[in-house]
């Protein structure tokens, strides 16, 4: 967790580093938590397409992901959920515990997060959240895609 701190640390933005007793495993959970709005809660999750893997980062409220059209705007053949193995290979973190910035893969961000002054995501430590301004998103990954 240390190299994500310290990319933090040299961005500029601000940011917290939120310790929790237990692994928060849905946005649902995590608004309820922190008292927030579901669409704050930030999940990161990786893709497996044809050409690699990418990191999505979704608002909490967003519902089903259209796999189908991902692929098609990624100019991709498929589009789906890496699972937990290759996860884990693919960023070096539990699946669930993807933190939203530092995890090396090109990204997508869905638009909806920029509506908010701050969200809480993965750190890629079960037991700490990170809450930051969304447009750090932007800024801190490779970004390939904003989606509505």
């Amino acid at each position: 967790m240390e190299p994500i701190r310290e990319l933090l640390d040299r961005s500029g933005y601000e940011y917290e580093w939120i310790r929790h007793e237990r692994p928060i495993r849905s946005a649902r959970e995590g608004a309820d938590y922190f008292g927030i709005d579901a669409g704050q809660t930030a999940p990161t999750l990786i893709l497996s397409t044809d050409r690699g893997y990418v990191a999505l980062t979704v608002a909490g409220d967003r519902g089903p992901i259209d796999f189908a059209e991902l692929a098609e705007r990624l100019e991709s053949s498929s589009v789906c959920l890496a699972p937990p193995k290759e996860v884990k290979r693919a960023t070096g973190f539990e699946a669930g515990s993807v933190p939203m910035i530092g995890h090396s893969l090109p990204a997508v961000v869905d638009r909806r997060l920029l509506h908010y002054s701050a969200v809480y995501g993965g750190t890629g430590d079960p037991l700490a959240t990170l809450k930051i301004d969304p447009r750090a998103l932007l800024s801190l990954n490779e970004v390939l895609l904003v989606i509505d």
